[in-house]
């Protein structure tokens, strides 16, 4: 409890000073990310249309966002209706859904396959993609066990052994996909918030130090994925350039285009068919070479502050003795930070290549849906943080 204790504090505002509705400046700093986000998703995905691997609409995919964005929409809408403590109790049975779904997809005829990987349920208007909704009911689990257990945090055998067991059963369907992104990042919001709680400071290091062994094992095993590393290191090679790191070698010469200001919107070069994925993974190279340095480091800030505002709600509810919301808060403040990291980590070179999208802002109907639904969440821990204080029931 002590580690709770140390995140806590006095609220950041007196009772008299906080309404009782939502945060509108959250509410603003995530709408600017995904108006950026369908900006650039429509810019980087018109040249898409004379694609024989296409053949479709030049708006196709600007039309497939915003449907799935709506279905978003609608999803959060709802997700904020529900109240903390039925997300508590409802912890279990939403990651239980969330892990069939995991073993779902990979049933022969129920899953859909795309460029060798198994990661998505076709459900007519939107292609499902368990791996994300994961996302969800990791921080909801974690937190809730965190909470359960705390009288066993320094403990192996009671207070991390029976979340190792579950992730490492996550571990397994998702490497069966295969989709090595999204257990980091799934592993990443466990052990965080594990952390959070109040887990022992010895063993969370030496399991950190377990976990990145295992990872290294696995890429080391996987040929295709230790030459990515090996490209990673030298892109510029005339072997890497033209192969593994074809990717990254052309998301590098558009943030090279881009200079300060960048060429103008609409007027990427790289997204005519050279950068491949530029509407999904490598969003920010697009939007690097259209809108330069400046448009890149204002979608930096806006993350920074998205990241730091959802641990100030975390530390706020758990101030407030509400340790389940208060972990599922920074939970979320800790995956959105963590993908966002590597994303632009990938696109800029500072990390190895790896499939994973910007949230908010790339094209991907599971991901914004998950995404979305998580920041209605944070919103609902805010908004009964808020009542409380001013004398309320949440």
């Amino acid at each position: 409890m002590l580690a709770l204790a140390g995140l806590g504090g006095a609220p950041a505002a007196s009772t008299a000073r906080q309404p009782t509705g939502v945060d509108r400046t959250l509410m603003a700093v995530v709408a600017a990310l995904i108006m950026i986000g369908t900006v650039m998703v429509y810019s980087a995905s018109i040249s898409l249309a004379d694609s024989p691997r296409f053949n479709v609409a030049p708006t196709h995919f600007l039309m497939r966002h915003l449907l799935a964005l709506g279905i978003a929409f609608c999803a959060a809408a709802l997700a904020f209706q529900v109240p903390m403590q039925t997300w508590q109790r409802l912890a279990p049975w939403v990651f239980c859904g969330a892990f069939a779904l995991l073993v779902l997809v990979l049933i022969p005829g129920v899953g859909k396959g795309v460029n060798g990987a198994r990661r998505w349920i076709p459900l007519g208007v939107l292609n499902l993609q368990p791996s994300e909704l994961m996302k969800v009911a990791c921080v909801l689990y974690a937190a809730n066990f965190t909470v359960r257990k705390q009288d066993f945090m320094h403990q192996f055998a009671k207070g991390f052994l029976p979340m190792a067991i579950v992730m490492g059963a996550i571990g397994v369907l998702l490497l069966l996909q295969p989709d090595l992104g999204a257990f980091g990042v799934i592993v990443a919001i466990a052990m965080g918030i594990l952390f959070l709680g109040g887990v022992n400071g010895k063993l969370f290091a030496g399991i950190s130090g377990a976990l990145a062994l295992v990872f290294m094992l696995v890429i080391w095993l996987s040929p295709w994925r230790r030459d990515r590393i090996f490209a990673y290191l030298d892109p510029w090679s005339e072997a890497n350039a033209l192969g593994k790191a074809y990717q990254l070698s052309h998301s590098l010469i558009a943030f090279g285009r881009g200079e300060w200001f960048g060429v103008g919107l609409g007027g990427s070069v790289e997204k005519l068919h050279y950068l491949p994925e530029a509407h999904t993974d490598f969003i920010l190279a697009v939007l690097g070479e259209e809108l330069g340095l400046v448009g890149v480091m204002t979608v930096v800030v806006l993350f920074y502050w998205l990241v730091k505002r959802a641990f100030e709600i975390g530390r706020q509810a758990i101030a407030l003795e509400r340790t389940f919301a208060g972990l599922v808060a920074q939970g979320i403040g800790l995956w959105i930070g963590v993908q966002a990291f590597i994303n632009i980590g990938v696109a800029t070179g500072l990390l190895p290549t790896k499939g994973l999208t910007l949230p908010l802002m790339s094209y991907g109907g599971s991901a914004l849906l998950s995404t979305l639904v998580a920041l209605a969440i944070l919103l609902r821990v805010d908004r009964e943080n808020r009542i409380l204080m001013r004398g309320g029931r949440a």
